[in-house]
């Protein structure tokens, strides 16, 4: 299990960490612990027993989802104070192992197998990179840019694709230092498009 340097997103490098995650339940307490709270308080908010919310709070502690923050006496029982360590996860391909996707071993360069093997590798990349960065007491360099293109025809968006591949290479060619140089810092960059997906907007629920 690895977190981000900011904590705002974890993401799950195990098999054992995603396995605790995929219940329902336990995502529903997952939500309800990005505040501090206790099995008690999550049962109560979530209309179950204390008992059941419990066993799950100590699954998700044992996987590393949640952390103790402190004890809390109530009366003549004293309750553990437990938050999620990041407010949002995300599952990185190490966590399937050999069945992880894997661009270099696609030929299809212009298939979507291939654009989602990459981005499976940023995932995997970056969020090694960013433990690496908070143990060190850095902040990771990052660059990301998005942005929506409309094409009137197909001739238009090839002649932009083949602009674009043309521009980068300029760019990287222009900066692009020299292979001996030490100092040189190597960064990678991963272009791709594909069509806009136009989400769907769940309906509100109605309020009692």
């Amino acid at each position: 299990m690895t977190f981000s340097l900011e904590q705002s997103l974890g993401t799950l490098t195990s098999p054992t960490a995603v396995a605790a995650l995929m219940d329902p339940v336990r995502m529903d307490i997952l939500r309800e612990l990005k505040a501090p709270g206790s099995a008690t308080s999550v049962a109560e908010t979530l209309g179950a027993s204390r008992q059941r919310i419990a066993y799950h709070v100590k699954a998700l502690e044992k996987a590393g989802l949640i952390r103790h923050v402190e004890d809390v006496r109530k009366g003549n029982c004293i309750e553990r104070v437990m938050v999620a360590k990041a407010r949002a996860f995300v599952i990185s391909p190490e966590a399937l192992g050999a069945l992880a996707p894997t661009a270099s071993e696609i030929r299809d360069k212009f298939s979507s197998s291939y654009a989602i093997a990459l981005a499976a590798e940023v995932i995997e990349d970056v969020a090694t990179l960013a433990v690496e960065a908070d143990a060190a007491g850095k902040k990771l360099p990052t660059l990301s840019a998005v942005t929506d293109i409309s094409f009137r025809s197909m001739e238009q968006q090839n002649a932009f694709a083949n602009e674009l591949a043309g521009f980068l290479a300029h760019l990287a060619a222009k900066y692009h230092a020299d292979a001996n140089d030490r100092q040189a810092r190597t960064m990678r960059l991963v272009t791709t498009a594909y069509p806009k997906r136009h989400k769907q907007t769940k309906p509100q629920e109605s309020q009692p």
